[in-house]
């Protein structure tokens, strides 16, 4: 069986060694890309409804590693 590739912020955040809030603001210039990169996951527990954000810890690695390969200046993105 294979390894569930979405995870939470923190764990994606670890996992790429940057922070929660620095994955927020990628996603907010369009580095990460809604559907490929992260997506929205219904927490119905939560009243009123609040989704939480999950990665794909493996593509957001692989464009992470495709910017860094390509002199991209990722960190100036970074909140």
């Amino acid at each position: 069986m294979t390894e569930n590739p979405w995870v939470s912020s923190i764990e994606a955040s670890q996992y790429l060694g940057v922070s929660p809030k620095t994955l927020e603001r990628w996603r907010e210039v369009g580095y990460l890309r809604p559907g490929t990169h992260w997506r929205s996951a219904p927490n119905s527990e939560s009243i009123p409804w609040t989704p939480e954000v999950i990665y794909n810890k493996s593509w957001c690695k692989e464009k992470m590693d495709y910017c860094r390969s390509h002199d991209a200046q990722i960190n100036e993105l970074a909140a």
